[in-house]
């Protein structure tokens, strides 16, 4: 089963997420912050994660760019999910070598063909 962690520092966003995914067969973890989705990446050891851009604690470019500097968790695909739209935004995912950036408002089959084209350009799917 692939395992997807989701973070968003509203709840109301991560419950809705959690639901969605787990209907399509996925497990979902959750986090709130990006220190507490730091946490969960290295315990937990997610397939992919979906990844806020705005929350309080740190942006998550930040949070991106930390999963991808770091040798336990680099492969892990990372996609950007944001109500910022634009180019300036889109090229800023990728200068912290997110795998994805989708924009909000949440479409759930656009969310989860894009889940699948990460893991399996990642080779990840299980």
């Amino acid at each position: 089963m692939v395992k997807i962690l989701v973070v968003d520092d509203e709840v109301d966003i991560t419950d809705t997420l959690k639901i969605l995914l787990e209907r399509r067969g996925f497990e979902v973890i959750t986090a709130n912050s990006g220190k507490e989705a730091l946490e969960k990446v290295k315990k937990e050891k997610p397939d992919v994660v979906l990844l806020d851009v705005m929350m309080p604690d740190m942006s998550g470019w930040d949070v991106c760019k930390k999963i991808k500097e770091d040798n336990e968790t680099k492969d892990i695909p990372v996609i950007m999910l944001t109500i910022l739209f634009g180019e300036e935004e889109r090229k800023k995912s990728f200068e912290v070598k997110a795998d994805a950036h989708i924009e909000k408002p949440i479409i759930i089959d656009r969310i989860i063909g894009v889940i699948n084209w990460v893991l399996k350009y990642k080779k990840r799917i299980k």
